[in-house]
């Protein structure tokens, strides 16, 4: 592994942590597609740092387990955002 691998790895560990952030979130901020910081973080980590990654693996296993949480929220959110058009269908 080369030592621009570790340092990407070890980034990604570290944005996740101090941040409490998803592996979307993760990927967004440092420029990988969600897979590779996945890949990173589950099989890379554990080789490099295996104290950090018992840490990282306790924050994806938790947002693993409220991901329907979150999506429900969300999915709430956007349709009450959403405005129907009362008006075209007011009958006077």
């Amino acid at each position: 592994m080369t030592t621009k691998v570790r340092e990407r790895v070890i980034l990604m560990a570290e944005n996740i942590l101090n941040n409490h952030s998803t592996v979307r979130e993760v990927a967004k901020n440092i420029g990988y597609s969600k897979s590779t910081v996945h890949k990173d973080l589950r099989e890379k980590l554990p080789l490099i740092d295996y104290d950090l990654y018992l840490k990282v693996e306790k924050l994806l296993d938790y947002n693993k387990k409220i991901r329907h949480i979150r999506g429900g929220e969300s999915t709430k959110l956007h349709y009450s955002l959403l405005k129907f058009p009362f008006d075209k269908y007011r009958i006077d």
